[in-house]
C-alpha cells in the first residue's frame, strides 16, 4: 500500500465560519444592499410623516392598514404598522431580489467557478449563500423596526401599549413584543430566500432570476387573494405572513402563528433540496 493510501482523507465540513464571514461581509458592503436597506428604513419615516401631518391637519384619523390608528396614541405602534407594510412587497422583494442574485450573479460575472476552485465545494457554498439571505432577512426587518421605533418616539407620544385584546402592558413589555413580531416577520420571509434560491441556481442571468423570483411573488400574493383557491391558499407562503398580530393578544394565539413557521420550514426544505440538486448537477465551468 502506498503512503498516499494509507493516509485517510479527511471529510470536508459542510459549514465553514469563515466562508459565511466573508460572504456576509461581501454582500453588506455592496452598493445594492444598502440601498435596499435604505429603501426599507425610509418606509416607517414616510409612514410616520404621512400620519403626523394628517393628524396635525385636523384629519379624521388615519385609515389603512392594522394599527395604523393607533399610531397617534402610541409611537410603538409605528414599528407594528411598518412591518405590515413593508412585509405584503418591500421586504419580500428585497430578499427576492437578493436571493436571485446570490447564485446567478457570481455565474453571470464568472466569479462562480473560482469560487468553487477554492476549497469551498458546491453544497456549502449553497449553505453559505442561503444563510447570508437569511441574515439579510433578519437584518432589513430589524432595519425596518428600528427605523420606524426612532421616528414614532420622535413623532408621537409613547407609553403603556394597549394590546388587540384590550389588556395594557408596560412599555418594556411592548418593546419585547415589538422585538418578537421582527422575528416572526423575519421567519416569514424563509419561503422566499429558498424560493429565490433555487431560481438563481436555474439561470446564469442575475438580472433574470431577480425578476422571476419578484414576479413569482407577486403571482403568488395575488392567487392568495383570489376566493375561489381557498383549498390552495393554506399552502402559499404569504398566507399567513400577518399572523404576527397574534404576538400582540394577551393570551398570544400560537394556532397561525406555529402554522406559518411550519410552513416556511416546508418551502425551505422543498425548494432547498431542488436548488442543490441543481446545483450540485449544474455545469459551472462552461
Amino acid at each position: 500500500m502506498s503512503q498516499a493510501e494509507a493516509v485517510p482523507r479527511t471529510p470536508r465540513p459542510l459549514w465553514s465560519l469563515g466562508l459565511l464571514r466573508s460572504e456576509i461581509t461581501m454582500t453588506f458592503r455592496r452598493w445594492r444592499t444598502l440601498a435596499l436597506l435604505a429603501v426599507l428604513a425610509g418606509v416607517p419615516v414616510l409612514v410616520g410623516v404621512a400620519v403626523k401631518i394628517e393628524t396635525g391637519d385636523g384629519g379624521g384619523g388615519p385609515g389603512g392598514p392594522a394599527f395604523l390608528s393607533q399610531v397617534t396614541h402610541n409611537g410603538l405602534f409605528l414599528v407594528f404598522t411598518s412591518l405590515a407594510v413593508t412585509l405584503p412587497f418591500f421586504l419580500p422583494m428585497s430578499v427576492g431580489v437578493l436571493a436571485g442574485d446570490s447564485l446567478a450573479g457570481e455565474a453571470h460575472a464568472g466569479t462562480l467557478r473560482y469560487l468553487l476552485v477554492a476549497p469551498a465545494g458546491r453544497t456549502r457554498l449553497l449553505l453559505v449563500k442561503y444563510a447570508t439571505t437569511l441574515t439579510f432577512c433578519l437584518v432589513g426587518t430589524l432595519v425596518v423596526a428600528l427605523s420606524a421605533l426612532v421616528t414614532g418616539a420622535l413623532l408621537f407620544p409613547v407609553g403603556e401599549v394597549t394590546l388587540l385584546s384590550g389588556t395594557s402592558v408596560p412599555f418594556a413589555e411592548g418593546l419585547l413584543r415589538a422585538l418578537a413580531v421582527a422575528v416572526a416577520v423575519a421567519l416569514s420571509l424563509v419561503g422566499v430566500a429558498a424560493v429565490g434560491l433555487f431560481v438563481s441556481a436555474l439561470t446564469t442571468s442575475g438580472i433574470a432570476a431577480m425578476a422571476t423570483t419578484v414576479g413569482l411573488l407577486i403571482t403568488v400574493q395575488i392567487l392568495d387573494t383570489l376566493p375561489q383557491l381557498h383549498a390552495l391558499q393554506p399552502y402559499l407562503f404569504p398566507h399567513y405572513w400577518l399572523s404576527f398580530a397574534d404576538l400582540l393578544r394577551d393570551p398570544v394565539y400560537w394556532d397561525q402563528l406555529q402554522k406559518n413557521v411550519g410552513l416556511q420550514a416546508l418551502y425551505a426544505l422543498v425548494f432547498g433540496s431542488a436548488a442543490w440538486a441543481r446545483f450540485t448537477t449544474r455545469d459551472v465551468t462552461a
